[in-house]
């Protein structure tokens, strides 16, 4: 009779638990009906109606496995009257360090904060509570104290905890994102983004982004810079806005081998130099570069010109000859004077200029037997020589510059007895002179001939020795 009346509580609880659905209690566990060996989904699956699940085995056992994976086996009918009996906390309902409470009218078994394991039997305390039971920078997670840095921050990067919290940052010479990965700092990465205004050029030096305008431009490189000109009304009247500077338009506007006369309303007013051709704005071109870009009538090229050598090369009235392109002046064959000066008629002076004779020979204009104007040479006083060839001093010019028995006879000290006295006639120079006399048994005249003295009679002579 009492095993029918129990039988009959037990339907009846399990008519109620499938009305009112599983008690919290049972989410505690994993329960299988049959044989484990029979359970057919993996460890994480709960049966949402487990009791109710048709076991494989004969057995009726009931096999409860907790979170740890501890399974333990009771019978169906006394787990069924257990689950439903008790519906108040008892101290031996849970195990030590666990809490009971009841939910849904029933007991439920919790380890207290701060610790785990099976509320049934033994809950064991965790590492710790909170932050101030951890050592140094330790902190607490899921009740055990660890580093609050290890694997927070990225590769190179520094990591310090404060009050448990990690706090990434790239090392001195790094940057980049600390919670990631940082990497070695460029300094050039100091000038990207520029830190300058508009139209400026940034360069690090020693360690510090520095701003520069960019050529052309001016003003604050922080704030911005800008050209120095838009258009030539922003510049003076002798500039005109090339390539959005003031500039002396003269340098850019002439063309080549072009000369700048004036500046007019910011324009460049250009000419072609003398003896070049062509537009100035554009191109000035001389008339030849060598003489093969010349005529034959004008066969040199002289500083771009084709001209001939013999322009201006001689003098007045002179006649120019190319040999080559090298010109020979001379004067016509009636005139004289220097060719590379003036050419004019010839005057009888002519005929010793320059001086036809020899060395030291004096000139003069006479004639020769043919009654023609012709040079006439001698030498000087005192001189002697070849005067067509050369004149040379003498040795004397008076017989005083000479002994006294030599005479100064064409500037030379010579005996003066040559040739001077008569036939048969005895010379004796004496004082420069030739003294001519008749030598004994001789008369005559000494300068013309001697003659021999005759014998007389001997009473001739005596009577004429007493006249």
């Amino acid at each position: 009779m009492g095993n029918i009346l129990l039988f009959s509580c037990l339907l009846i609880l399990q008519y109620m638990a499938t009305s009112l659905g599983e008690p919290t209690f049972y989410r505690q566990y994993r329960i299988l009906t049959g044989s484990p060996f029979y359970y057919c989904c993996d460890s994480n699956d709960y049966y949402p109606h487990r009791y109710t699940q048709t076991a494989t085995s004969n057995d009726d056992n009931v096999y409860i496995t907790d979170k740890y994976g501890r399974t333990t086996i009771r019978s169906g009918a006394s787990y069924r009257a257990m689950s439903y009996v008790s519906s108040t906390c008892t101290a031996n309902t849970c195990g030590q360090n666990a809490q009971c409470q009841v939910v849904g009218g029933r007991p439920v078994c919790s380890c207290l904060r701060g610790h785990s394991g099976d509320p049934l039997s033994y809950c064991k305390r965790s590492e710790c509570l909170d932050d101030y039971e951890c050592a140094g920078q330790l902190t607490c997670r899921d009740g055990k104290c660890i580093d609050p840095c290890a694997g927070t921050c990225g590769a190179n990067a520094l990591c310090e905890a404060r009050r448990g919290i990690p706090i990434c940052n790239c090392p001195p010479g790094y940057t980049g994102n600390a919670i990631t990965s940082c990497r070695r700092f460029d300094p050039e990465e100091l000038c990207h983004p520029s830190p300058c205004g508009q139209n400026t050029n940034c360069e690090v030096k020693n360690g510090v982004p520095t701003c520069s305008c960019q050529p052309g431009y001016h003003g604050s490189p922080l704030a911005g810079c800008r050209h120095e000109c838009e258009s030539d009304a922003e510049c003076g009247p002798s500039a005109a806005c090339i390539q959005f500077k003031c500039q002396n338009p003269c340098l850019t506007q002439c063309g080549k081998n072009a000369e700048c006369e004036t500046i007019s309303n910011h324009k460049a007013v250009c000419k072609c130099p003398k003896n070049y051709f062509g537009n100035p704005y554009s191109s000035c071109q001389p008339e030849c570069y060598g003489d093969v870009d010349c005529p034959s009538h004008k066969p040199a090229c002289f500083y771009g010109i084709c001209k001939s050598p013999c322009d201006g090369a001689c003098g007045v009235g002179a006649d120019c000859k190319l040999r080559g392109l090298t010109p020979v002046c001379s004067c016509p064959r009636d005139m004289t004077g220097d060719p590379f000066v003036r050419c004019r008629p010839f005057e009888a002076r002519d005929l010793c200029e320059p001086n036809p004779c020899g060395s030291n020979a004096h000139c003069e204009p006479g004639f020769d037997r043919y009654n023609k104007e012709r040079p006439v040479c001698t030498c000087p006083f005192g001189y002697t020589g070849d005067p067509l060839k050369a004149c040379f001093k003498g040795e004397c010019t008076e017989d005083g510059h000479c002994a006294d028995s030599q005479a100064c006879i064409e500037y030379r000290c010579q005996n003066p007895c040559t040739n001077q006295c008569g036939v048969n006639a005895n010379c004796n120079p004496r004082r420069h002179l030739a003294v001519c006399t008749c030598p004994t048994g001789y008369n005559g005249d000494a300068l013309i001939q001697c003659h021999p003295t005759r014998s007389l009679p001997a009473a001739r002579y005596l009577s004429c020795s007493t006249c």
